[in-house]
């Protein structure tokens, strides 16, 4: 009987009954570009719930810099601390997302160093939705960011006077604005070839482009020349437009300037990333 059952199960399959099994069941579809990036983004969700350490930089960055410029030099550049904050807040919102950005292309690269972007390349789906999909997993980041932010900020006595539409219109630029910006480090983790390096890089680009802005100072009160600067600084625009979001106050010029640098950001590094990645060795 065992012998029987051992030939039985050594003998070779009819390719008919292979065939008949295989086209039994209808072929799934190919999946779009739409669900594959929504499934790489919630892969990059994931890692957060694994990883949650990497919140630190959206949670705990922006309560020490709105703790520390707050009562620490406000009562000096604007008399008082609460004058101050108005001011202040929406620059560290602005600030808060954008230096955010820097962690997608430290995480992409880690991705590149490990080998798992090349088990992703290999795969049939729409060939950018591992890095659209990463990019749309940041975005949860920044609206995490931006959450804590504003809530800080209303416990120590920030007030909108725009009310609840200006504060949801501010943070639909910044998430914008953000995700365009993104791409530029997306670049960057596919040129250097190590996280340090695009860490290093980004922090070099990111430092100059907040802090010579009107973040956290008005810029009147700066020298002709740093003036010049900061008003051609695209951050300097971005902090503008949600301040006047915030006020109340609709900038439609400025809102335009950082509409058209979101386009130019995408339309720049966007096509140069997708050659890179596709070049990737």
């Amino acid at each position: 009987m065992n012998a029987t059952t051992a030939e039985q199960a050594s003998a070779p399959v009819p390719e008919d009954a292979l065939r008949s099994v295989l086209l039994a069941g209808e072929r799934p579809s190919r999946p779009g570009p739409v669900l594959t990036s929504l499934t790489f983004g919630w892969r990059a969700l994931l890692k957060i719930k694994h990883v949650p350490e990497q919140l630190v930089d959206v949670t705990m960055f922006p309560i020490m810099f709105t703790l520390m410029f707050t009562y620490l030099f406000g009562g000096a550049l604007a008399g008082s601390t609460q004058e101050y904050l108005q001011f202040l807040l929406p620059g560290i919102l602005v600030q808060a997302n954008v230096m955010i950005t820097m962690n997608t292309g430290i995480t992409l690269n880690t991705d590149i160093q490990k080998g798992v972007f090349d088990r992703f390349r290999s795969l049939p789906v729409w060939r950018p939705s591992p890095l659209v999909g990463a990019l749309l997993g940041d975005v949860m980041r920044y609206s995490i960011g931006s959450a804590i932010v504003i809530t800080l900020g209303l416990v120590l006595g920030f007030r909108p006077e725009g009310g609840a539409v200006g504060v949801v219109l501010s943070v639909a630029l910044l998430l914008v604005f953000s995700f365009c910006l993104s791409w530029l480090w997306t670049m960057l983790s596919l040129i250097l070839r190590t996280p340090n390096s695009v860490a290093g890089v980004s922090m070099m680009v990111m430092f100059p482009l907040t802090f010579v802005s009107n973040i956290f100072v008005d810029p009147k009160t700066m020298p002709g020349w740093m003036q010049a600067v900061v008003e051609v600084n695209p951050i300097s625009h971005l902090a503008t437009v949600v301040r006047g979001l915030m006020d109340g106050s609709v900038p439609a010029g400025e809102i335009g300037w950082v509409l058209v640098s979101s386009v130019l950001l995408l339309a720049v590094f966007g096509p140069i990333t997708m050659v890179l990645y596709r070049n990737k060795k």
